[in-house]
């Protein structure tokens, strides 16, 4: 069983190395060899190609894709048309999401082929996430109050920062998706997910809040608003998933 490990990447020269390496040595040492790593950078202006460019010529699984879009739902959707692997999933360079669990996926999706996606919860009962700035903690629980109650979603989490996917399972779904580049594109893709009963294993993690985080939230929670209303008048009104 291949996997893909996709690293969205935008300006990221102080955390790309050191989240690739991590990644790698974590994977040796569970003696896992079948894999690959695409970067996906979508328009960084520092280092970072740099960087990526240095890490594929030191390890050759690692592989690096450059888009000319922002946002890590276009890079994912790069990052899956160009992956092999049977399992195909992404998480943040930061590895705010305990490197463990990653190990623990690998073996899900080899001992139950039931399970065609997971999806890491930070909300979950038994989750342990430290760090939390209050803003942010009110910020993601109003985001999943308004994603329960106008869109019926199922799963304690809606961006994590760490999802992986039966890569048959992703194509489909992201010729089911809209075209949003941005955060919110990944809340699609387990809502269309659940409304298609895809079988989804809600999983409980370690998560660590990284406070060199890129993410500008006033101008995502704007952009959230405008794709949830977006996604009521698909569901419900025009019924198409």
């Amino acid at each position: 069983m291949m996997l893909t490990i996709i690293f969205p990447v935008l300006n990221e020269r102080l955390r790309l190395e050191k989240g690739v390496t991590r990644t790698v040595e974590y994977l040796s040492r569970i003696n896992f060899d079948d894999y690959e790593i695409i970067i996906v950078d979508n328009g960084s202006e520092d280092e970072t190609p740099q960087i990526a460019n240095r890490l594929c010529e030191t390890y050759k699984a690692v592989h690096y894709e450059r888009i000319n879009v922002r946002g890590v739902g276009a890079a994912f959707r790069r990052g899956v048309k160009v992956s092999h692997g049977e399992i195909v999933g992404y998480m943040d360079i930061d590895l705010s999401t305990n490197i463990k669990h990653l190990g623990e996926a690998i073996h899900i999706f080899k001992t139950m082929p039931e399970i065609e996606y997971i999806n890491g919860s930070r909300f979950a009962r038994n989750s342990d996430t430290k760090g939390r700035k209050w803003y942010r903690k009110i910020t993601s629980q109003g985001l999943l109050i308004l994603l329960k109650r106008f869109l019926g979603m199922q799963s304690t989490d809606a961006i994590c920062g760490f999802t992986f996917v039966r890569r048959a399972q992703a194509i489909s779904l992201i010729k089911g998706c809209s075209k949003d580049n941005g955060w919110f594109y990944m809340i699609e893709f387990l809502l269309r997910a659940e409304k298609r009963g895809v079988r989804i294993l809600d999983y409980p993690v370690e998560w660590q809040e990284d406070y060199n985080t890129t993410v500008k939230v006033f101008k995502t929670i704007c952009n959230y608003l405008v794709q949830i209303a977006r996604l009521y008048r698909e569901f419900y009104i025009r019924k198409n998933i």
